[in-house]
């Protein structure tokens, strides 16, 4: 078996190939762009794997992003996607040498992070990749939809401290692009969506440019600074693809604009942060019924040091990490000290604090998994009383982290 990378000329044999591993057919991209899932790729970041007689029977490509990390830091990653093995080959050597094949070429680029979404949670774990983000979806009954009056804005009839416009999602491309890009810098686990995919429609809405209504919130000085992405569909149900707000003003008048909609049963915000207020904001607190919560990022550090200080700190400390990643036939061990919000990590030989592997590291990364949780789980051995404990407060981050960028 061969894998090597891909060109320009490549395209409609990786995506073909790709498509026949999930059985799929290809479709010709809309007008709108509401197919073109695809025309975002970065076909010389592609790999190919292929039989001694040059038969096509793998893929696995990667975009290339920026992810917010603690502190509002912003590192550049490597996204993995359309991974795919017929089905006539799986189950021999092709996803792990590809995924081998795969690390190795970041590496050479200098790269230190790779994420993906996963499409089972079983796979990715063993090739140092751990769920570093999660995200659910809430329904709210449209009759069970009374939000609570805020009391730190005093009366009902306080001054609105902005407007909400309706557009159509072919009326607001920049608008869109702008909000999001100034939201995800200051978001933990968020990924730029670089200028080629708004204009190229990939993904899904709203970056696709399918029939959307969107909600665009203005503050007081009429600057965009929160959108809602929305349709009506079938059984008078409200959904709300995308919400990007960039203070709680704005996703509060969003929210309360979809619960206002007229003529519907329900609705459903898809892609719920672990941190949203709305539950709280609701009169009827069992009212939003939380689904599908489940993993999102998936994350792998690809040099432990770097990864490490690259990152924003908000408690001083200091331990030591032992780190073994099975799939490369690696091991480290790092002393971690930080000091005013800035980190050191230098290998040493001394006892360590935590034993955990490269998918675990990966998990507590961004600060969306305790490290307390995994070594209840047994996935983390602590070596001595208080080791969990420190470890909890030196990766939390200044809030959940969250990725609703589809890719």
């Amino acid at each position: 078996m061969e894998i090597r990378s891909t060109t320009e000329q490549d395209f409609d044999v990786f995506v073909d190939t790709l498509l026949a591993a999930f059985g799929r057919f290809r479709e010709t991209p809309t007008e709108s762009g509401a197919k073109a899932w695809w025309s975002a790729l970065e076909m010389d970041r592609g790999l190919l794997a292929l039989t001694a007689d040059g038969r096509p029977v793998g893929t696995a490509g990667a975009y290339s992003f920026e992810l917010t990390l603690p502190g509002a830091v912003l590192a550049p990653a490597a996204g993995v996607t359309a991974v795919g093995v017929l089905p006539t080959h799986r189950r021999q050597g092709v996803l792990g040498a590809m995924m081998r094949h795969q690390l190795t070429e970041l590496r050479a680029r200098g790269e230190f992070l790779s994420v993906l979404l996963a499409s089972q949670a079983v796979i990715y774990r063993r090739f140092g990749y751990g769920p570093a983000t999660y995200t659910a979806r809430l329904t709210v009954p449209r009759h069970q939809a009374a939000l609570t009056l805020p009391r730190a804005r005093g009366a009902a009839d306080a001054p609105a401290t902005g407007s909400v416009e309706l557009l159509r999602r072919a009326e607001c491309g920049g608008i869109l692009e702008e909000v999001y890009d100034r939201y995800r810098r200051a978001q933990p686990g968020a990924l730029s969506r670089p200028h080629r995919w708004w204009a190229l429609g990939g993904g899904l809405p709203p970056v696709a440019p399918v029939s959307r209504y969107v909600a665009v919130h203005r503050d007081a000085d009429g600057v965009p600074d929160g959108y809602a992405s929305y349709w009506r569909g079938e059984a008078d149900t409200l959904t709300v693809d995308e919400t990007i707000a960039l203070d709680d003003a704005a996703a509060s008048a969003l929210t309360r604009f979809a619960l206002g909609h007229d003529l519907v049963g329900q609705v459903v915000f898809k892609n719920f942060p672990p941190d949203h207020p709305l539950r709280w904001q609701l009169a009827d607190f069992r009212a939003g019924q939380v689904s599908n919560d489940i993993d999102a990022l998936w994350l792998r550090l690809l040099d432990v040091p770097r990864a490490l200080t690259a990152r924003g700190w908000f408690t001083d400390g200091e331990l030591v990490l032992d780190v073994d990643d099975p799939f490369l036939g690696e091991h480290g061990r790092y002393l971690l000290t930080v000091r005013d919000g800035k980190a050191d990590c230098v290998p040493t030989d001394r006892e360590p604090d935590l034993s955990l592997d490269m998918s675990d590291l990966g998990s507590i990364y961004l600060g969306g998994t305790a490290p307390s949780t995994l070594v209840r789980a047994g996935h983390v051995l602590a070596h001595r009383p208080g080791a969990a404990t420190l470890a909890d407060a030196l990766f939390r981050a200044e809030r959940p982290p969250h990725c609703l960028h589809w890719f």
